[in-house]
């Protein structure tokens, strides 16, 4: 198939309109059989109870071009797995598994001239999401829902290469103990968009988020889990019930282990360990691993010892050995690649 005419290497990271997508509806206690539109408009009541009680959940996830001209996508079972988690926890209807992945490959299909080619440095995201549509005025759960599948092409999330990040600890608390930290509610997006403005207006990439309850732990920033390396070469991840289980986190995390024979850990990660840290990288699907240089904490420092340069060694290895996997050029783990075409 044509390509779409888009200068596919000067793409930045953000929406353009592609031919297709995916609605599905549930009503009367049944999702319908759901199919692809070129209508990209969404109508619904004044008072459906998305807009209400914000009651909505989304996932993200890519499709790539691989060295040998397939076109594939990245464990989208795991992405269906964490919408249903999601849904549970806000009282929405669940999507079945096998629909969302049946609907990624028709989403992906049908907008194949939308699929960037292997080399380009852009990728296929893919934004599946869910909404209560129906009218609700007390606080309650809706009682219709509409389920939808977008993709769009985008850039790699850093132009002109991956440069070190400079984050700050935050003064704002990210989830509740006990709270939606765990799941992709829209709601936890939204209450992280000022911390995230006022944190670039003094300077700063990213927050770090602490623990609510202790503000002793490391949780994550408003839309990557973190990633540490020790000193002796182990990778660390914090481990908390607050915080999103990542997907490329925990892909990264097998890859360190089985794959590049490395020691992992995934435990509760104390702030003052940090200072003591080799390297410092964000992970998560826009990205795979953001290197961090410096972190913050109310004037005072933290220099990580991999430097404002480059990425560290461990971290370099990680994110060339997933994003091989990924792009085709290494032999991926069993059932991680879902081939579309």
């Amino acid at each position: 198939m044509e390509k779409a005419n888009i200068d596919w290497s000067n793409i930045g990271f953000g929406y353009i309109r592609t031919d297709k997508r995916f609605v599905s509806n549930f009503k009367d206690g049944a999702w319908d059989e759901g199919c692809l539109t070129s209508d990209d408009q969404v109508v619904i009541s004044e008072c459906a109870g998305v807009l209400q009680y914000a009651q909505t959940c989304f996932e993200g996830l890519k499709a790539y071009t691989t060295e040998d001209g397939h076109i594939v996508c990245f464990r989208p079972d795991l992405n269906a797995d964490r919408m249903i988690d999601s849904c549970k926890r806000l009282e929405m209807p669940v999507f079945p598994k096998e629909r969302f992945i049946k609907a990624v490959e028709d989403v992906v299909a049908a907008n194949e001239a939308f699929v960037p080619p292997y080399g380009s440095g852009a990728t296929l995201y893919i934004r599946p999401y869910m909404f209560g549509s129906s009218p609700v005025i007390g606080v309650k759960p809706a009682a219709e829902y509409q389920f939808r599948m977008f993709c769009t092409p985008v850039g790699p999330y850093f132009k002109g290469g991956i440069k070190p990040l400079t984050i700050r600890v935050s003064d704002f608390d990210r989830a509740a103990p006990h709270g939606t930290g765990h799941i992709k509610a829209g709601l936890n997006y939204a209450m992280s968009l000022y911390a995230i403005q006022d944190a670039h207006e003094k300077g700063f990439d990213e927050n770090m988020y602490l623990d609510a309850a202790t503000r002793t732990k490391v949780e994550e920033t408003g839309g990557a889990n973190f990633l540490f390396v020790t000193k002796d070469g182990t990778v660390v991840t914090p481990k908390s019930d607050s915080i999103l289980p990542s997907i490329t986190r925990r892909s990264l995390m097998y890859v360190a282990k089985e794959i590049l024979g490395l020691k992992t850990e995934e435990r509760p990660v104390y702030f003052d360990e940090v200072k003591d840290m080799a390297e410092c990288g964000l992970c998560g699907t826009a990205a795979v691993i953001s290197p961090v240089g410096k972190i913050v904490d109310h004037g005072n420092e933290i220099c990580l010892p991999a430097g404002m340069t480059d990425m560290g060694p461990v971290t370099k290895k990680l994110y060339d050995t997933l994003t091989g996997i990924q792009m085709g050029r290494l032999e991926a783990p069993e059932g991680w690649i879902k081939v579309i075409k």
